[in-house]
């Protein structure tokens, strides 16, 4: 029922078969299928290590197997571009910028094999939640919007791309993305095809393992590229923390060849919408920031800079039928993980929601360039925020970012 991308007006390559991802369907065949890649010969290559695979596991077992599959795919090499130090700078280089591998660590999807690349996508589907819209389907769509946005950019249809790498923009204020700091989060690529460079498409996705996939160790899973980072942080067999988990999409919506409209983010705005639509004008006025936002506040770059103090209106002085709203507008990034664990997270965030905060700014039909809105708890923080188009300029995209004040990389770094 997926239907290949059969028009490109770059050369470069395109997971195909993932149209279908949002009517649910799941991917058949080989999945991430390569365009031109040249499959690794094993003749011109030196074997990497073997890692167990067990078929029949269950849990954090099952996404070690799973990791243990794709790294047997590779050779040595590739195997030490991908497993790296289990280190605070490795587990912090994550971004939302079309910087490709220069502001990211691990394998690029663009370097690998059509094998490789389905044992990479069975990775994602084993680690990540299966529900509709979120988890690993939202990854797949978050994937092809990256390769219409290449397209649309490639078409003439956005703007010329700058001469030097998107994050090194010197003026911050002409950049309505800039954050507070002046580093721009969602700057136009520098028209680079991916090779270490930046640049659109779903061939410009990195994946990690920093340590050594176990369930009797700490190591975390990794993979991002544009509007994307999944970071997945295992302690001795469980998952210890689901964030920093970034995701945003330009366009926010499109039509395919075969006719499929997609709208990967269309959980997460309306969880946001029916929530600040449910607050009255005395609740809105309570709920209100006195800051504007062109951007997340807690971004890559800015691990444990939580404010200090929390605003907006609190969830105890909401309505039971609100409170629920609060906790479902919360579950699209909470189930960026695998189902258990977003249910024991939700659950957390559910017994500490009368010390949860919820405010906004701009305005609350996050369609204009401004509109913001937060939630803050004891643990759980996520922002989503309305910008102008790059390539779509006549249109807002999202950024989005679920954090936890404790949980953050497993709680296994300290920020100061």
């Amino acid at each position: 029922m997926s239907k290949e991308r059969t028009s490109r007006a770059r050369s470069r390559r395109t997971w195909r078969g993932i149209a279908g991802v949002a009517a649910g369907v799941v991917l058949v065949g080989g999945g991430f299928v390569a365009a031109n890649a040249a499959t690794t010969s094993g003749d011109a290559k030196k074997a990497g290590v073997h890692y167990p695979v067990d078929k029949k596991a269950d849990g954090v077992a099952a996404v070690v197997s799973a990791a243990n599959a794709f790294l047997n795919t590779l050779d040595s090499d590739q195997q030490a571009e991908t497993v790296l130090d289990y280190s605070q700078a490795n587990a912090t280089a994550w971004s939302n910028l079309p910087c490709g591998s220069s502001c990211r660590v691990g394998i690029q999807t663009g370097s690998l094999s059509d094998e490789q690349l389905a044992a990479l996508k069975n990775v994602l589907k084993v680690a990540l939640g299966t529900g509709e819209g979120t988890g690993y389907e939202h990854v797949l769509e978050t994937l092809l919007a990256d390769d219409q946005l290449a397209s649309a950019e490639s078409s003439g249809s956005g703007p010329a791309a700058p001469s030097s790498d998107a994050s090194a923009s010197a003026d911050p204020s002409a950049d309505p993305s800039a954050t507070a700091s002046g580093a721009p989060t969602g700057a136009p690529p520098s028209g680079g095809t991916g090779a270490g460079g930046g640049g659109y498409g779903s061939d410009i996705y990195l994946m990690a393992f920093l340590g050594t996939p176990s369930v009797d160790g700490t190591w975390q899973l990794q993979f991002g590229g544009h509007h994307l980072a999944v970071n997945v942080t295992y302690k001795d067999g469980k998952v210890a923390g689901a964030s920093p988990y970034f995701t945003g999409v330009e366009p926010t919506s499109w039509t395919a060849d075969d006719g499929t409209t997609y709208e990967p983010m269309a959980k997460f705005r309306n969880g946001m919408l029916a929530l600040t639509g449910s607050l009255s004008t005395e609740q809105l006025a309570k709920a209100k920031l006195s800051e504007s936002f062109s951007d997340v506040l807690l971004g890559p770059g800015e691990d444990g800079q939580f404010p200090e103090t929390k605003e907006g209106i609190k969830a105890s002085e909401l309505s039971p039928k609100q409170q629920k709203l609060v906790l479902a507008a919360i579950h699209p990034w909470v189930a960026g993980v695998d189902d258990a664990t977003a249910k024991k997270l939700l659950k957390t965030y559910a017994r500490e929601l009368n010390k949860t905060y919820i405010g906004y700014s701009g305005g609350t039909g996050l369609d204009t360039q401004g509109d913001y809105v937060r939630i803050d708890g004891p643990s759980v923080w996520i922002e989503f925020v309305c910008q102008n188009g790059f390539v779509y300029q006549d249109k807002v995209h999202y950024h989005t970012v679920y954090r936890d004040h404790t949980r953050d990389y497993g709680s296994e770094f300290s920020f100061s």
